[in-house]
């Protein structure tokens, strides 16, 4: 936080205000509050700034598994939280019109092959009586229609071999998909993890017409999570991959879950005229406390510094005012960027010096102060007297004058004495 010299000069006219406006209501000099100067030493600590964002805890990897084909739930051989390895049969649907399916696909191809084994036989006839009729016609023993109407029936014949053969191609295809069809039929886990969800029952139909449904959902392992965290655009600029985080989940409040940044996406997401950002933050899960679905409270150390010197950063604001002072006091200044002040008995003397990593609350001091100096925070207003406290004016705060208190006091008493020895009389 720097403190530049118009910010001085600021600083120094609010105070005169607010000391002329103090002796006006207070009545002169002898009614004004007391300052007190707030000295506090520079001291080594660590400083750190962070941003809050909140997220949900989710399975880094998870599957969503469904089925391509529709018909009726026959079997389920898994329930929530079961274990399973990739490959495990985990459900069954009804196979009966996917047989007949199959079934039918088969006939259609076998037929489609006996269909080409009789066109390939014509062919070869037609091929034949075609060089024969070639021969004779070369000899000039048949007429050229006779030798004409023989090519066409051989062209023919191979066109037909032709267009049977890509039938018996697409009938061994259709057998292939109601295969596969089949196979469909009896649902696997893809990766070995444990079921999150459940969404049908046995006896259920699930219909794959448009979409494919959703049966359940399985996540590859739950000791290792992960937090999304939607951050605002205003703090996504400091989130860095690589930057540590803290968070916490209602379900244990006193437990403090560590991770790091894995990825800072580049979407944005606008809600209620909100722009976030989403945030992936490992979380490591080995005692599988985190339970996905979790809601995280996230802390990311944006910037960290560890046993550095450092100072209040209100120091920074402070400068003396002429006002204020008394008439053995002085000022030393100098001329410096940022600079804070110390007293030196009845001097008050500025120190230029050099700022580092702020969190607002404390600023770090990179040279031009040692560990354990002192310097000046703030200052306050203790005391006045009972006539100076502008008793007229109720938005004013109440100065006791200890002065009055004493007074008041020793009068008391020399009343008690009194009447003591009126008593004795």
């Amino acid at each position: 936080m720097k403190l530049n010299k118009k910010k001085t000069i600021t600083y120094a006219v609010v105070a005169a205000v607010v000391i002329a406006a103090l002796f006006l209501i207070f009545g002169g000099k002898s009614g004004m509050p007391k300052v007190e100067y707030v000295m506090v030493p520079a001291e080594k600590t660590d400083i750190s700034t962070t941003v809050t964002a909140t997220g949900t805890i989710e399975p880094v990897t998870s599957v969503d598994v469904g089925t391509q084909v529709s018909g009726i739930v026959s079997r389920l051989y898994v329930d929530y939280n079961s274990v399973v390895k990739a490959g495990q049969v985990i459900a069954e649907l009804d196979k009966s019109n996917l047989t007949s399916e199959l079934n039918s696909a088969r006939a259609n191809l076998a037929s489609a092959k006996a269909s080409l084994a009789s066109l390939e036989s014509e062919l070869s006839y037609q091929k034949e009586n075609y060089q024969r009729q070639k021969t004779l016609h070369d000899k000039g023993l048949i007429s050229d229609d006779a030798f004409d109407q023989a090519y066409k029936s051989f062209v023919q014949a191979t066109q037909s071999v032709s267009q049977q053969r890509q039938m018996v191609v697409q009938s061994g295809e259709n057998v292939k998909k109601a295969t596969t069809n089949l196979g469909y039929a009896t649902i696997t886990s893809p990766i070995d993890g444990v079921v999150l969800s459940k969404e049908v029952e046995e006896g259920q139909t699930v219909a794959a017409s448009f979409n494919t449904p959703t049966l359940f959902k399985i996540a590859k392992d739950l000791t290792d999570m992960r937090v999304i965290a939607d951050v605002d655009e205003a703090d996504i600029g400091n989130v860095q991959v690589r930057q540590r985080v803290e968070f916490t989940v209602d379900a244990y409040p006193d437990d403090v879950f560590e991770g790091q940044v894995t990825q800072v996406r580049q979407q944005a997401t606008t809600e209620s005229n909100v722009v976030t950002y989403e945030v992936v933050i490992s979380a490591p899960n080995e005692d599988l406390k985190l339970k996905p679905g979790l809601t995280a409270n996230v802390t990311i150390y944006t910037s960290e510094k560890r046993g550095v010197l450092a100072i209040p950063s209100k120091a920074l604001r402070f400068a003396p005012n002429e006002a204020l002072l008394s008439d053995d006091e002085t000022i030393e200044d100098c001329d410096a960027r940022v600079k804070v002040w110390t007293r030196q008995g009845n001097v008050f003397k500025a120190l230029p010096i050099t700022t580092g990593l702020t969190n607002g609350t404390l600023t770090e001091v990179v040279s031009g102060l040692k560990a354990g100096q002192e310097i000046i925070s703030e200052f306050v207003m203790t005391g006045g007297d009972e006539e100076g406290q502008g008793s007229n004016n109720p938005f004013m705060p109440k100065f006791r004058n200890r002065n009055s208190d004493k007074k008041q006091g020793a009068a008391a008493g020399q009343s008690g004495s009194d009447n003591k020895g009126g008593a004795a009389k």
